[in-house]
This record gives structure tokens, C-alpha cells and sequence, in this order.
């Protein structure tokens, strides 16, 4: 931790409020998943989630980004955006991962990096078709960019032509947060992005994580990795039994007894 935070609820002075959720509530039929769960994420910020596994975290995700049925409201920017499609929350920068890797497992990684930054680069039918030396060079110039999307994410220049499928595993999870990243993100949230990770990949992954953070970039992070979070985290929100349980710093987190009873001081 890097001490900006100086109590729950506040963040550095100037950084503003960029996504924020209000009451969220999930329900499976007779199972209420989420029950009127709040928080907020600002820029230059990392929020942490942490619970015990069917906690209701990745419910959360879901109902954030309008994937499932839910009650509550969602703000992006100061503006709702409850009724919004997924692919249009996406469009608007709010973007998230899966605890599974998500790639195209057919194409090459960079590919895959051109793949997620393209629309931005793209060109009309008219210019394909009569100025076919334009489209190549906004090609040439999305590849650029797609490396470039790679090394900020530590991503080997070695990996680059190899197929997903065939490079190590952390090289992959990093893969899955640089396209959902792509271009254009104002919040990025994370599912468990540290899943079967240990070691250098963890602390490759921290790295790259604040690295986000100081690009003003707002992160929400699902984490069961406890050293992992409590590092990183300008904040905190502890889910329990689909409600919150806790919000605070890592510091104050760790002191609440709440939390220590809940989740922290249970066997893994």
C-alpha cells in the first residue's frame, strides 16, 4: 500500500467517482444471491472484493454489467446506466474478465490484441475497396498498437505469434486482462485475475495491476489471494452470505473481527 487512502470511504484528493452501484440485489429463483449490496470505485483506484466462495461476487459482476436480472441502479460517468446492454457498458468503458481466460484460441496472441483494439483502427467498406493502401496502413498501425498493448502488460515479444493455447499460464491470465482492457477502458473488473498463480506471475500481475492504476484507470478486483489484495487495494469491500459485511481499507479490514470470523481466519 502506497498510504493514500487515510480512512474508509475517502480517496486521494481530486480523483473522481467513476462507477457506482446502488443496492444491487440478485435472485435464483428461491435464492437470493445479492441483497442490496453498495459501493463506488473512483479513478487512480483499486477496490478490492473479497468473501468466501458463494459469497455473491461474481453475482455482483453480473449485475453491474447488466448480465443478469437484478434490482438496483448503476451510475457510469454520473449517468445511469441500468437498462444498458452489455456490449453497450463496454462501449461506454466499462469493461470486466472472467475467472476463466477469455481469448480466441485460434488466433495468435497478437492477433487476439488486434482483435480487441481494431474497431478503433477500422476502415470503411468504400476505403477497402478503393483505397486498399489506407486500409493496410490503419493495419500496420493497429499491429503497432496491439504490441504496444502487449508489453505494458509484460507480455514477451517471444509470445506474440504463438497461439494461445501454447504460451504459460500467468502469460495467459495476463492476456485475458490486456484484451479486456483493449482500448478505451475507464473501469476494468477483475474476476479472481490471480487464479492459479503463484510466485513471480503473482507479483508480475501486482505489477501490472498498479500499473492500471496510475494510468487513472478505476479497477474493481475479485481476489481469494489475501496478500495479493491486501497489497494492491486502496479499499475494500467484504461480501458475506450475498450482503456486506465490511468496508474499509486493508488495515481496517484486517482489524475488523467481523471479517476475521468470516472469511480471513478460515482454513482455505
Amino acid at each position: 500500500m502506497d498510504g493514500r487512502v487515510a480512512s474508509s470511504g475517502q480517496t486521494r484528493h481530486g480523483a473522481s467517482e467513476v462507477l457506482r452501484v446502488e443496492a444491487l440485489t440478485v435472485q435464483y429463483g428461491a435464492l437470493v444471491a445479492l441483497r442490496d449490496v453498495s459501493w463506488s470505485v473512483h479513478t487512480d483506484e483499486i477496490l478490492g472484493i473479497i468473501g468466501p466462495n458463494g459469497a455473491g461476487k461474481s453475482s455482483c459482476f453480473a449485475a453491474v454489467t447488466n448480465a443478469v436480472t437484478h434490482l438496483g441502479r448503476t451510475f457510469l460517468g454520473g449517468n445511469e446506466v441500468s437498462t444498458l446492454r452489455t456490449f453497450e457498458l463496454a462501449d461506454r468503458g466499462l469493461r470486466r474478465t472472467f475467472q476463466q481466460n477469455s481469448f480466441f484460441g485460434e488466433l495468435t496472441v497478437l492477433q487476439n490484441a488486434v482483435s480487441a483494439i481494431f474497431r478503433d483502427f477500422s476502415t470503411g467498406l468504400a476505403t477497402s475497396l478503393f483505397a486498399p493502401w489506407r486500409e493496410a496502413t490503419t493495419r500496420r498501425a493497429a499491429e503497432t498498437a496491439a504490441e504496444q498493448l502487449l508489453d505494458f502488460f509484460g507480455i514477451a515479444r517471444q509470445y506474440h505469434d504463438q497461439l494461445p493455447g501454447d504460451i504459460p499460464y500467468g502469460v495467459q491470465r495476463l492476456l485475458s486482462v490486456a484484451l479486456a482492457y483493449g482500448t478505451g477502458a475507464k473501469v476494468l473488473l477483475l474476476d479472481e485475475p490471480a487464479a492459479g498463480l503463484s510466485g513471480g506471475d503473482m507479483k508480475q500481475l501486482a505489477e501490472v495491476l498498479i500499473g492500471l492504476r496510475k494510468r487513472n484507470l478505476a479497477l474493481v478486483v475479485i481476489e481469494h489471494h489475501m496478500d495479493l489484495i491486501m497489497s494492491i487495494a486502496d479499499r475494500i469491500v467484504m461480501i458475506d452470505q450475498g450482503a456486506m459485511l465490511a468496508t474499509g481499507t486493508p488495515a481496517e479490514i484486517q482489524r475488523d473481527a467481523r471479517v476475521r470470523e468470516a472469511y480471513l481466519g478460515r482454513d482455505e
